[in-house]
């Protein structure tokens, strides 16, 4: 059989036996190494996408390889009716890195969303009786697809057709902080916002809106939740987003990258609202196991000793000045978005042939929000890099401004 027609037996099955809820490029990759990506065939492609934030370290990091062998060889998964040797480890080093309290280890992003809520809820009924259970989100923004998740995430294409969802949601938009007063009472147990949208177009919440969520928060007794899933864990060129910002929240939830491709979330909390839940109130069968939190803790160390923080300040300086430059230039580029490794492109046209093109030219770039070209690339990536990406771009892009 040749790589073609494994290719296309790989779709076929796929399409047979999978529930069709992806709309996939076409393409089947086989390896990665670095910030990379190989197909059946062995063509490169250069990877702007990481896995949607998940591969911040690249693929096939030397070091992660190395810790997976060894944990296989120890133990995978352990219940969490009995300890383990990582567990805390990563516990109490996610808590001095953030300077929260308390941790608790989920399987994903979305998972960690609904801890956070829950904790939210149960610290709102101590403090304020059952009906300090209300929450307020943001409009645009996405949380995951679970029920409580999606109840948060101000979006009608996500929501639509799996309603009724939880009633006591209130959706402001992003920076309005006279429609966030209105909103927050004393019968709020949460405020759930993402400091930079990811999947609804790589947008900011403002310093001055999000201070202004900080003070609303304290004065009504509510927990600020921030979501970090996409934006954290070094993306911005700080281990927390929120510490870019410069505004602490009282619960962070994470994923993506954590442990470097295996599943894992988390949220953190101030021990004012962790001492709110009781043994047996939440919990989970994989999240905290050995080997997700191993990986975690190398994931951590190798940010720290290769410098990659340092290393997504200065390339996500440079892919903005890029993007800046496209905008000046291409009529079709409207304006760029965002900080660090997390950055999008606003265009006035659709951004997903444009993305289907670049496959042609070994470049994988994702789109979101129908118009815009999303940046989301492994903590690796060089100026060179970006300089290629920044060429294929231009190819697609259309008619150069008018100058003058």
């Amino acid at each position: 059989m040749s790589t073609n027609e494994n290719q296309d037996a790989v779709v076929q099955r796929e399409r047979q036996f999978l529930l069709q809820t992806y709309s996939r490029y076409p393409l089947v990759i086989a390896r990665g190494k670095g910030v990379f990506l190989f197909d059946l065939d062995g063509k490169r492609y250069l990877d702007f996408v990481a896995g949607l934030g998940v591969n911040a370290l690249g693929h096939a990091h030397p070091r992660i390889v190395k810790t997976i062998r060894e944990q296989c060889a120890r133990a995978i998964h352990l219940s969490n009716l009995y300890y383990n040797e990582y567990q805390g480890l990563l516990a109490e080093k996610l808590c001095q890195l953030s300077g929260l309290q308390r941790a608790f280890f989920s399987n994903s992003g979305t998972e960690a969303i609904e801890g956070s809520i829950k904790l939210a809820r149960l610290a709102g009924h101590r403090a304020g009786g059952e009906a300090k259970s209300r929450l307020v989100a943001l409009q645009g923004s996405y949380h995951g697809r679970t029920f409580g998740s999606m109840s948060l995430t101000g979006q009608d294409k996500y929501r639509k057709g799996f309603e009724p969802l939880l009633e006591e949601v209130t959706f402001v938009a992003r920076n309005d902080a006279e429609a966030l007063r209105a909103a927050v009472s004393d019968n709020t147990c949460a405020i759930v916002l993402e400091p930079i949208f990811g999947e609804g177009g790589i947008y900011e919440c403002s310093m001055e809106f999000l201070q202004e969520c900080r003070r609303l928060a304290d004065q009504h007794r509510a927990a600020l939740i921030f979501d970090e899933i996409q934006c954290g864990l070094g993306r911005t060129g700080t281990i927390f987003a929120f510490q870019t910002f410069g505004v602490t929240p009282d619960i962070v939830a994470i994923a993506k990258p954590i442990a470097a491709g295996l599943p894992l979330g988390a949220f953190l909390a101030k021990e004012e609202f962790a001492s709110a839940i009781a043994v047996g109130q939440h919990g989970t069968t994989f999240g905290g196991g050995p080997l997700a939190c191993r990986i975690a803790l190398e994931y951590l160390a190798i940010l720290d000793e290769e410098r990659l923080l340092e290393n997504v300040a200065r390339v996500g300086a440079y892919l903005q000045q890029e993007l800046k430059l496209l905008t000046e230039r291409y009529a079709a580029a409207q304006e760029g978005r965002g900080r660090g490794l997390i950055q999008g492109l606003q265009l006035d046209l659709p951004a997903r042939p444009i993305v289907e093109q670049a496959l042609s030219e070994g470049v994988l770039f994702n789109s979101t929000q129908d118009t815009v070209v999303r940046f989301l690339p492994p903590f690796l990536l060089q100026e060179k890099h970006v300089d290629k990406g920044i060429r294929v771009l231009k190819k697609y892009l259309g008619k150069k401004r008018r100058k003058g």
